[in-house]
C-alpha cells in the first residue's frame, strides 16, 4: 500500500496512551496494517506500533528471519520472531528475570541503548481478524513485543534506560557495522 512517515522522538502522538480496536477484519484496519508492514520492511525494523506514523490505536506488528531466513541489519545477531500482527495487547511477566539488552527505534534515529526487559513474557491479544493470540516467549521476541507494546503506552526505549551512559549513537558505540540509518 504505502510507506509511512515514521514520527520521531519529541512528536506528541508517541507519548499518547493508544485507543483499542473495536470492530476487526475492516478494510481500514487491514490497510493500516499493509501500510505498517510496507514501512517496517522498507526501514529494516523488526516491529512497528501503529502510533510510529501517526495512527493512535492499540496495533503493533513484529517479525523478522523466519519465513526467509534474512538477516535484519540492525540486529544481526537476533533470534528470528514469527511475523506477528498483535492488536490490544495484554502483556504479562513470568518472573522477575531482567535481562538487559541493546535497542534501537524506527522513532529514535540513529541511537542505541541499553535497555532492562522481562526475559519471559506472556502476551495475548487478537490478529486482524479478531482471532486470539496467546504465546509465551523469551529472549529477543520477549523483547521486541515488550518494546513495541511499549509505543502503544507512549514510552520509548530511552525512558528505560537505567544509565544514560549506556545511550548514544549508533555508530559511535558499533562503529563498523551498518545500522542503515536506524
Amino acid at each position: 500500500m504505502a510507506i509511512r512517515e515514521v514520527l520521531r522522538m519529541g512528536d506528541p502522538c508517541l507519548l499518547l496512551k493508544a485507543r483499542p480496536i473495536e470492530r476487526f477484519d475492516t478494510a481500514e484496519l487491514h490497510a493500516l496494517i499493509q501500510d505498517m508492514q510496507d514501512t517496517m520492511k522498507h526501514m529494516n525494523g523488526a516491529g512497528i506500533a501503529a502510533p510510529q506514523i501517526g495512527i493512535s490505536q492499540r496495533v503493533v506488528i513484529f517479525g523478522q528471519g523466519e519465513t526467509d531466513n534474512t538477516v535484519n541489519p540492525r540486529y544481526p545477531d537476533a533470534d528470528a520472531v514469527p511475523f506477528t500482527v498483535l492488536i490490544n495487547p495484554i502483556l504479562t511477566p513470568i518472573g522477575t528475570t531482567m535481562e538487559d539488552g541493546w535497542e534501537g527505534c524506527l522513532s529514535v534515529p540513529g541511537m542505541r541503548g541499553i535497555v532492562p526487559r522481562y526475559q519471559k513474557l506472556h502476551y495475548a491479544g487478537l490478529d486482524q481478524f479478531g482471532n486470539k493470540i496467546d504465546r509465551i516467549v523469551s529472549d529477543f521476541h520477549a523483547r521486541v513485543v515488550q518494546h513495541e507494546c511499549d509505543h502503544l503506552d507512549g514510552i520509548l526505549y530511552p525512558m528505560r534506560i537505567s544509565n544514560l551512559k549506556d545511550f548514544g549513537f549508533s555508530d559511535v558505540f558499533f562503529p563498523n557495522q551498518d545500522f542503515q540509518d536506524d
